[in-house]
């Protein structure tokens, strides 16, 4: 059935889709993603993919060209007749408007959610969502994966002693728990309000965490205000070694003043978006997703459970 797989890469994300191919033993798929002139994209799909199944690995992160060009190689790859379209999304954008929380405000993923379905994909496939509540949002077949195997194998073998998990806000909980229990380590609460966008500040902590080893984990890390403030309420409170671990990491100038600003020793992310911003950086270790990825288009192709993935 190998045969008639097809992967091919958008330009978000190139690197990880490589790496993913090489684990599957297949050559990417050829296609090219350029610009006309007048800077819209260009896609060409330079092979016959008639009666294939085909995926197509793009993150959505910004800059939103991502996202549109992911439109465009769906539609591209649905009209040369291609049997099913999946389309795989190690980041899916725009995931934190998924509510309509005050008045006038979109549900950008749900228009998101749409966009995708209209152009084409007959599958989605993305990693640890902001909110679980997004694959409602979906009326094709809709895979959810999480990074959690992943992150679970580094730090048992880090071998943390006395360790509490730590969930950085209330909607971090059922995560946390789940970590927890992996790690057979404790489990503490940091209570976060929000005083506006992108800002956070930590209200109580749950939990006991003096004179322990606490591993902070989260989805997502945009601006590090979350973690660092979490990390700095668990030292006041009496914590020893403090450690983050999250799957999307967006890396900028203010992500990284805070993290060396911050008593966290390491954060460990993943390689869903670009981690370029990593390179030389001791405090960041960064984890690929390529075989969990990789392995889970195989079991699509080849119409086999996803279920052991999730252990």
């Amino acid at each position: 059935m190998l045969d008639s797989l097809r992967i091919f890469r958008g330009n978000a994300n190139r690197p990880l889709a490589d790496r993913m191919c090489a684990y599957l033993g297949v050559e990417p798929s050829d296609s090219k993603v350029s610009r006309f002139a007048d800077g819209e994209i260009q896609v060409l799909v330079n092979e016959n993919v008639r009666g294939c199944d085909v995926f197509v690995v793009q993150p959505t992160h910004p800059p939103a060209e991502n996202l549109l060009e992911l439109l465009i190689m769906i539609d591209a790859l649905k009209r040369a007749s291609a049997r099913r379209v999946t389309a795989v999304i190690p980041y899916f954008g725009y995931a934190r408007q998924d509510r309509k929380d005050r008045p006038r405000a979109p549900i950008s993923a749900k228009m998101v959610a749409n966009l995708i379905a209209v152009a084409g994909a007959d599958r989605v496939l993305t990693m640890d969502l902001h909110s679980s509540q997004i694959q409602g949002f979906f009326d094709i077949p809709f895979d959810h994966l999480f990074a959690a195997p992943v992150l679970l194998r580094h730090y048992k073998k880090k071998a943390i002693s006395d360790a509490v998990v730590v969930a950085p806000d209330i909607g971090s909980v059922k995560m946390a728990r789940a970590y927890a229990k992996r790690l057979s380590a404790g489990l503490a609460i940091v209570d976060k309000r929000r005083s506006g966008k992108d800002v956070s500040e930590v209200m109580h902590l749950i939990g006991e965490v003096r004179g322990r080893n606490a591993v902070i984990f989260d989805d997502l890390v945009s601006t590090g205000g979350t973690l660092t403030r979490a990390a700095a309420a668990l030292r006041e409170h009496g914590a020893k070694e403090i450690y983050a671990g999250c799957t999307h990491a967006i890396l900028n100038d203010q992500t990284l003043a805070n993290l060396e600003s911050s008593p966290i020793e390491t954060l460990v992310i993943t390689d869903t978006i670009p981690q370029d911003k990593a390179n030389g950086i001791d405090r960041i270790e960064v984890l690929s997703l390529d075989e969990l990825l990789g392995e889970a288009i195989r079991r699509i192709h080849e119409e086999r459970s996803l279920s052991s993935l999730f252990i």
